[in-house]
Protein backbone atom coordinates (compact mmCIF):
# COMPACT_ATOMS: atom_id res chain seq x y z
CA UNK A 1 0.00 0.00 0.00
CA UNK A 2 2.53 1.92 0.94
CA UNK A 3 4.33 1.86 -2.21
CA UNK A 4 1.47 2.26 -4.52
CA UNK A 5 1.49 5.76 -2.72
CA UNK A 6 4.84 6.34 -3.30
CA UNK A 7 4.03 5.74 -7.11
CA UNK A 8 1.15 7.85 -7.07
CA UNK A 9 3.31 10.81 -5.21
CA UNK A 10 6.21 10.41 -8.16
CA UNK A 11 3.71 10.71 -10.58
CA UNK A 12 2.08 13.50 -9.40
CA UNK A 13 5.28 15.28 -9.03
CA UNK A 14 5.88 14.23 -12.32
CA UNK A 15 2.81 15.90 -13.86
CA UNK A 16 4.11 19.22 -11.84
CA UNK A 17 7.05 19.35 -13.97
CA UNK A 18 6.20 21.58 -17.25
CA UNK A 19 7.94 23.40 -19.95
CA UNK A 20 7.87 27.50 -20.30
CA UNK A 21 4.62 28.95 -21.45
CA UNK A 22 4.14 31.19 -24.05
CA UNK A 23 4.27 34.43 -21.37
CA UNK A 24 7.67 33.70 -20.44
CA UNK A 25 9.29 32.60 -23.66
CA UNK A 26 7.78 36.16 -24.92
CA UNK A 27 9.77 38.02 -22.22
CA UNK A 28 12.52 36.15 -22.47
CA UNK A 29 12.56 36.81 -26.31
CA UNK A 30 11.94 40.40 -25.42
CA UNK A 31 14.85 40.80 -23.39
CA UNK A 32 16.80 39.17 -25.79
CA UNK A 33 16.00 41.50 -28.20
CA UNK A 34 16.45 44.44 -25.46
CA UNK A 35 20.21 42.81 -25.13
CA UNK A 36 20.89 42.78 -29.19
CA UNK A 37 19.76 46.39 -29.68
CA UNK A 38 21.44 47.40 -26.38
CA UNK A 39 25.03 46.43 -28.21
CA UNK A 40 23.70 47.49 -31.46
CA UNK A 41 23.30 50.97 -30.29
CA UNK A 42 26.22 50.67 -27.96
CA UNK A 43 28.65 50.04 -30.75
CA UNK A 44 27.84 53.34 -32.41
CA UNK A 45 28.10 55.31 -29.31
CA UNK A 46 31.54 53.66 -28.55
CA UNK A 47 32.50 54.60 -32.29
CA UNK A 48 30.74 58.35 -31.96
CA UNK A 49 32.85 59.00 -28.80
CA UNK A 50 36.08 57.73 -30.64
CA UNK A 51 34.83 60.37 -33.21
CA UNK A 52 34.74 62.74 -30.59
CA UNK A 53 37.91 62.06 -29.05
CA UNK A 54 39.61 62.10 -32.79
CA UNK A 55 38.54 65.97 -33.08
CA UNK A 56 39.27 67.07 -29.59
CA UNK A 57 42.36 65.06 -28.62
CA UNK A 58 44.04 64.93 -32.47
CA UNK A 59 42.92 67.93 -35.27
CA UNK A 60 41.88 70.59 -32.20
CA UNK A 61 45.03 69.79 -30.57
CA UNK A 62 47.31 69.90 -33.77
CA UNK A 63 45.71 72.95 -35.08
CA UNK A 64 46.62 74.72 -31.48
CA UNK A 65 49.81 73.55 -32.09
CA UNK A 66 49.98 75.34 -35.67
CA UNK A 67 48.61 78.35 -34.12
CA UNK A 68 51.26 78.26 -31.71
CA UNK A 69 53.83 77.93 -34.27
CA UNK A 70 52.92 80.95 -35.48
CA UNK A 71 52.49 82.85 -32.50
CA UNK A 72 56.12 82.01 -31.71
CA UNK A 73 58.40 82.34 -35.16
CA UNK A 74 55.58 85.06 -36.78
CA UNK A 75 55.19 82.73 -39.85
CA UNK A 76 53.21 79.42 -40.72
CA UNK A 77 54.27 75.88 -40.69
CA UNK A 78 56.72 75.38 -43.82
CA UNK A 79 57.20 79.20 -44.50
CA UNK A 80 60.84 80.71 -44.10
CA UNK A 81 61.66 83.72 -41.05
CA UNK A 82 64.66 84.81 -43.01
CA UNK A 83 62.58 85.40 -45.94
CA UNK A 84 58.81 84.93 -45.71
CA UNK A 85 57.01 84.72 -48.31
CA UNK A 86 53.51 85.47 -45.92
CA UNK A 87 51.49 83.75 -48.29
CA UNK A 88 47.61 83.66 -46.34
CA UNK A 89 45.93 85.08 -48.68
CA UNK A 90 47.81 84.38 -52.03
CA UNK A 91 48.29 87.65 -52.45
CA UNK A 92 52.01 88.82 -53.83
CA UNK A 93 53.10 93.04 -54.01
CA UNK A 94 55.63 94.31 -56.83
CA UNK A 95 56.99 97.72 -56.35
CA UNK A 96 56.52 98.82 -59.93
CA UNK A 97 58.83 101.34 -61.64
CA UNK A 98 56.93 104.59 -60.11
CA UNK A 99 57.50 103.11 -56.40
CA UNK A 100 53.79 102.66 -55.42
CA UNK A 101 53.12 99.14 -54.20
CA UNK A 102 50.47 97.17 -55.92
CA UNK A 103 48.65 93.95 -55.57
CA UNK A 104 49.77 90.70 -57.58
CA UNK A 105 47.96 87.50 -58.63
CA UNK A 106 49.67 84.38 -57.44
CA UNK A 107 47.22 81.92 -59.00
CA UNK A 108 49.85 80.11 -60.95
CA UNK A 109 52.14 80.40 -58.24
CA UNK A 110 53.39 76.82 -56.80
CA UNK A 111 53.85 77.03 -52.86
CA UNK A 112 56.31 75.58 -50.67
CA UNK A 113 56.57 71.84 -50.02
CA UNK A 114 54.04 70.04 -48.07
CA UNK A 115 54.67 70.10 -44.57
CA UNK A 116 54.51 66.82 -43.65
CA UNK A 117 56.63 63.89 -41.43
CA UNK A 118 57.68 60.99 -42.77
CA UNK A 119 55.37 59.55 -45.82
CA UNK A 120 52.48 61.12 -47.02
CA UNK A 121 49.10 59.50 -45.91
CA UNK A 122 47.20 57.39 -48.68
CA UNK A 123 45.97 59.59 -51.33
CA UNK A 124 48.20 62.07 -50.58
CA UNK A 125 50.23 63.05 -53.02
CA UNK A 126 54.02 64.24 -53.48
CA UNK A 127 54.52 68.00 -54.09
CA UNK A 128 57.56 69.69 -54.25
CA UNK A 129 61.16 68.01 -54.01
CA UNK A 130 60.83 67.08 -50.63
CA UNK A 131 58.39 67.69 -48.04
CA UNK A 132 59.42 69.85 -45.18
CA UNK A 133 59.70 68.00 -41.96
CA UNK A 134 56.73 68.71 -39.93
CA UNK A 135 57.95 67.23 -36.39
CA UNK A 136 61.47 69.20 -37.25
CA UNK A 137 59.64 72.34 -37.54
CA UNK A 138 57.77 72.00 -34.43
CA UNK A 139 60.82 70.80 -32.21
CA UNK A 140 62.97 73.49 -32.95
CA UNK A 141 60.43 75.97 -32.20
CA UNK A 142 59.67 74.77 -29.03
CA UNK A 143 55.81 73.55 -29.68
CA UNK A 144 54.65 70.78 -27.64
CA UNK A 145 52.68 68.52 -30.03
CA UNK A 146 50.05 66.18 -29.65
CA UNK A 147 50.98 62.74 -28.59
CA UNK A 148 49.64 60.98 -31.46
CA UNK A 149 50.37 57.29 -31.70
CA UNK A 150 54.03 57.30 -29.99
CA UNK A 151 56.85 59.87 -29.87
CA UNK A 152 58.34 60.46 -33.12
CA UNK A 153 54.63 59.61 -34.51
CA UNK A 154 52.79 62.44 -33.35
CA UNK A 155 51.04 63.31 -36.31
CA UNK A 156 49.10 60.46 -36.56
CA UNK A 157 46.46 58.63 -34.85
CA UNK A 158 44.98 54.95 -34.55
CA UNK A 159 41.01 54.45 -34.65
CA UNK A 160 38.77 51.53 -35.51
CA UNK A 161 36.65 51.51 -38.33
CA UNK A 162 33.09 49.90 -38.38
CA UNK A 163 34.17 46.58 -39.33
CA UNK A 164 36.40 46.75 -36.07
CA UNK A 165 39.60 47.33 -38.49
CA UNK A 166 42.26 49.47 -37.71
CA UNK A 167 42.88 52.79 -39.75
CA UNK A 168 45.28 55.58 -39.29
CA UNK A 169 44.50 59.48 -39.99
CA UNK A 170 47.43 61.36 -40.76
CA UNK A 171 47.84 65.18 -40.66
CA UNK A 172 49.97 67.44 -42.62
CA UNK A 173 50.10 71.02 -43.96
CA UNK A 174 49.97 72.92 -46.78
CA UNK A 175 49.56 76.36 -48.46
CA UNK A 176 47.08 76.43 -51.95
CA UNK A 177 47.31 79.16 -54.52
CA UNK A 178 44.18 80.81 -55.25
CA UNK A 179 43.82 78.38 -58.05
CA UNK A 180 43.05 75.24 -56.28
CA UNK A 181 40.23 73.81 -56.37
CA UNK A 182 39.58 73.37 -52.83
CA UNK A 183 40.15 76.51 -51.90
CA UNK A 184 43.19 79.06 -51.41
CA UNK A 185 45.38 80.00 -48.07
CA UNK A 186 46.85 77.65 -45.35
CA UNK A 187 45.59 74.38 -44.63
CA UNK A 188 45.52 70.68 -42.83
CA UNK A 189 45.51 67.96 -44.79
CA UNK A 190 43.31 65.05 -42.72
CA UNK A 191 44.17 61.61 -45.01
CA UNK A 192 43.02 58.15 -43.66
CA UNK A 193 39.15 59.16 -42.54
CA UNK A 194 36.41 56.77 -43.23
CA UNK A 195 33.65 58.38 -45.37
CA UNK A 196 31.34 58.40 -41.55
CA UNK A 197 34.26 60.04 -39.51
CA UNK A 198 34.80 62.79 -42.42
CA UNK A 199 31.28 63.46 -42.38
CA UNK A 200 30.52 63.70 -38.56
CA UNK A 201 34.24 65.83 -38.40
CA UNK A 202 32.54 68.17 -40.89
CA UNK A 203 29.49 67.94 -38.98
CA UNK A 204 31.35 69.34 -36.13
CA UNK A 205 33.40 71.95 -37.52
CA UNK A 206 30.86 73.34 -39.92
CA UNK A 207 27.07 72.52 -38.80
CA UNK A 208 26.18 70.24 -41.51
CA UNK A 209 28.27 67.32 -43.51
CA UNK A 210 28.80 68.89 -47.53
CA UNK A 211 31.88 68.34 -49.03
CA UNK A 212 32.52 71.40 -50.88
CA UNK A 213 31.82 74.11 -48.35
CA UNK A 214 33.20 75.69 -44.99
CA UNK A 215 36.49 75.28 -43.07
CA UNK A 216 36.13 71.39 -43.13
CA UNK A 217 36.35 69.72 -46.73
CA UNK A 218 36.76 66.82 -49.53
CA UNK A 219 40.52 67.69 -50.64
CA UNK A 220 40.42 68.64 -55.09
CA UNK A 221 36.63 69.28 -54.68
CA UNK A 222 35.39 72.94 -56.03
CA UNK A 223 33.32 75.11 -54.74
CA UNK A 224 29.79 74.87 -56.02
CA UNK A 225 26.93 77.19 -57.25
CA UNK A 226 25.90 80.11 -55.07
CA UNK A 227 23.44 78.81 -53.01
CA UNK A 228 22.92 75.59 -54.62
CA UNK A 229 22.83 72.53 -52.97
CA UNK A 230 25.42 70.79 -51.52
CA UNK A 231 27.33 67.87 -52.36
CA UNK A 232 27.94 64.29 -50.63
CA UNK A 233 31.77 63.03 -49.34
CA UNK A 234 32.54 60.68 -52.59
CA UNK A 235 32.97 57.34 -50.88
CA UNK A 236 30.82 55.31 -47.97
CA UNK A 237 31.59 52.36 -45.61
CA UNK A 238 30.20 50.09 -48.42
CA UNK A 239 33.41 51.02 -50.88
CA UNK A 240 36.51 49.42 -51.13
CA UNK A 241 39.74 50.44 -49.70
CA UNK A 242 41.32 48.92 -52.57
CA UNK A 243 39.54 50.55 -55.57
CA UNK A 244 39.28 54.22 -56.35
CA UNK A 245 36.25 56.73 -56.03
CA UNK A 246 33.22 55.79 -58.49
CA UNK A 247 31.91 52.69 -60.21
CA UNK A 248 35.55 50.91 -59.88
CA UNK A 249 35.22 50.91 -55.87
CA UNK A 250 31.58 51.08 -55.47
CA UNK A 251 30.29 48.65 -52.99
CA UNK A 252 32.86 46.05 -52.62
CA UNK A 253 34.12 46.12 -49.87
CA UNK A 254 33.94 42.92 -47.74
CA UNK A 255 33.00 42.35 -44.11
CA UNK A 256 36.99 41.51 -43.41
CA UNK A 257 38.49 44.39 -45.19
CA UNK A 258 39.26 47.69 -44.07
CA UNK A 259 36.68 50.37 -45.01
CA UNK A 260 37.32 53.19 -47.82
CA UNK A 261 38.77 56.11 -46.95
CA UNK A 262 39.15 59.93 -47.91
CA UNK A 263 41.41 62.94 -47.90
CA UNK A 264 39.75 66.39 -46.32
CA UNK A 265 41.28 69.78 -46.07
CA UNK A 266 40.95 72.14 -42.97
CA UNK A 267 41.55 75.95 -43.94
CA UNK A 268 43.45 77.08 -40.95
CA UNK A 269 42.81 80.80 -39.73
CA UNK A 270 46.70 81.78 -39.98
Amino acid sequence: MERGLGRAAAGKGRQRQSGFTLVELSVVLAVIGLIIGAMAIGKDVQRNAEYTKIKNKFVDQWEQSYNQYYQRTGVVVGDNQVAPRLMVNGAAYAVPAGGLISGGNMTGVVGPSRVCDKADGLGMAARGAAAINLRTQMTQAGVRMPPGRAEGFEDRYVYLDSNGNPQEVQVCFQWNNPGAADGSGNVMILSGLTPDLARMLDQMVDGKPDAQEGRFRLQGIGNGVANGPGVQWNRTNDDSINGGAGAAGDNLQLDEQQVATVVAIYKMNQ
